[in-house]
């Protein structure tokens, strides 16, 4: 049997130290690739949603992120994104801004409320005009701790101009959680049932999200479809501190809550 050389021996050696980082490269250049097509394709599904007032400056009051479902005049989006009460002017009232595929602008847009599920944090709203892109729902039985995923919002609201903005991570843990309960005063009947129910699971991602990102989508970077929506972010210390430190921890309502607001309406 012929032995190899010296020379042989270095190349294979080599050759087994530099393949599995080269193979990881090429899965991480897979995976980038497809989060550059996820945002080109679900950037015009994500809107900002506020309050319009033709006499207010600016006119546009921005509250939070929002995103485009069923037949592309649904909207939905966190509860505590919307004013507790109605707009107290007759000139105002609920708005989203959408960006219609290669418009340089957002498009304003009227919008109403269809329904409220305060339990889980969401809203659906209807919006006026032509359907806008919608995103499809994801089959909650798909989402597991260790998901890739992307969120896609309005952090910080307006202030850098209503662009989407996308920030990655995963599904970092499926845990049991409640929300905060309303005020004493806004205790009923089916609050104290609801409260009675227990928690529900919620997403914690290691996405980081700010300010602005509530309401907007959790999506699943090898689909593209939704999984979940952003409702909370960790904040250490002071709101302020979420834009200078923030704690890279998020939480997201999962997705299958979305589907039965759907079907209710």
């Amino acid at each position: 049997m012929q032995r190899s050389s010296p020379f042989t021996a270095f190349v294979a050696f080599v050759a087994r130290a530099l393949l599995p980082g080269l193979l990881a490269a090429g899965a991480c250049g897979s995976a980038a690739a497809g989060l550059v097509e996820l945002i080109a394709t679900a950037r015009p599904s994500v809107v900002a949603v506020g309050l319009y007032d033709p006499t207010a400056s600016p006119r546009f009051g921005f509250r939070g992120s929002g995103f485009v479902v069923g037949d592309g005049r649904l909207v939905v989006t966190n509860a505590h994104v919307l004013p507790e009460a109605p707009p107290g002017a007759a000139r105002t009232r609920l708005a989203v801004l959408v960006r219609r595929p290669g418009a340089a602008a957002p498009e304003l847009r009227g919008a109403e409320l269809l329904r409220k599920d305060a339990e889980h944090d969401l809203a659906l709203l209807r919006i006026d005009g032509e359907p806008a892109p919608a995103l499809a729902l994801a089959d909650p039985a798909g989402v597991k701790e260790g998901l890739d995923i992307a969120i896609i919002g309005f952090p910080i609201g307006g202030v850098f101009g209503f662009s989407p903005v996308t920030h990655r991570g995963i599904v970092a843990s499926i845990t049991p959680i409640a929300l905060p309960l309303p005020a004493a005063r806004q205790l009923d009947e089916k609050t104290v049932a609801r409260m009675r129910s227990g928690v529900f699971d919620i997403y914690q991602l290691d996405a980081t999200a700010y300010p602005g990102n509530s309401g907007g989508p959790v999506l699943d970077v090898a689909t593209g479809q939704v999984v979940g929506v952003i409702n909370m972010v960790l904040v250490k210390g002071t709101r302020e501190s979420a834009l200078t430190n923030p704690t890279g921890i998020s939480y997201a309502i999962p997705g299958h809550f979305v589907q039965e607001l759907l079907r209710e309406r």
